[in-house]
């Protein structure tokens, strides 16, 4: 009919158009596809990591391409066992150290206690030997004290001059000068210098 196009030339016509557009967008499309890989984000690739290793697992830690079997723990297990077998010792040496000293402390404490015992009792005794040896000497000071003068001056210049002044320095000044009176002038004199020096040094009031 007049006026109509030729519908197969039309349709040749679009044909070869979406042909061209076809071709256009494969070609855009691998180029996108390319960069879009290229521009991939870490946490991505890490993520495609770990998702592959998922599939093999028991190699996490281990370097790409290698597998840790038990062989491979074997001597980090044995140095843990030796420094475990280590520390056990030392803690034992420890606490037979400290059973030791206890040990010792104890023992140091009795042998303290019983010197401490021993002292007192030793105290005792010299207090109860001091008290004997002054009630023996004020026995024996008054003993001399009433004997007859001339008597007691005989047996007082036998004796060496400060131990007579120890005795006439405690008996009464009136029975000390009667005996010092039935002696010999210079041994008198002597105790007499003794018994000054002594009430020189003696505390006064």
């Amino acid at each position: 009919m007049p006026g109509r196009g030729n519908p197969g030339r039309g349709r040749g016509v679009l044909a070869i158009i979406s042909a061209l557009l076809l071709a256009s967008a494969l070609v855009r499309l691998g180029s996108g596809a390319a960069q879009a890989l290229d521009n991939l984000p870490a946490s991505a690739e890490d993520n495609i990591q770990q998702a592959s290793m998922s599939d093999h697992p028991g190699t996490e830690g281990a370097a790409p391409g290698t597998c840790v079997g038990e062989e491979d723990l074997a001597p980090a297990l044995e140095a843990l066992r030796a420094r475990e077998a280590q520390v056990t010792q030392r803690e034992t040496e420890l606490r037979n150290r400290q059973q030791a000293l206890q040990v010792a402390e104890t023992a140091i404490d009795q042998k303290l206690a019983a010197m401490e015992q021993t002292e007192q009792r030793l105290r005792a005794t010299l207090a109860m030997a001091e008290t004997a040896a002054e009630e023996d000497v004020a026995q024996l000071t008054q003993v001399y004290a009433n004997m007859k003068p001339r008597e007691a001056a005989a047996v007082f210049s036998q004796m060496e001059p400060d131990f007579a002044a120890g005795f006439l320095g405690r008996m009464r000044p009136d029975a000390a000068a009667a005996i010092l009176s039935g002696m010999d002038p210079k041994l008198a004199y002597t105790i007499s210098v003794m018994l000054a020096g002594r009430n020189a040094n003696a505390p006064k009031n």
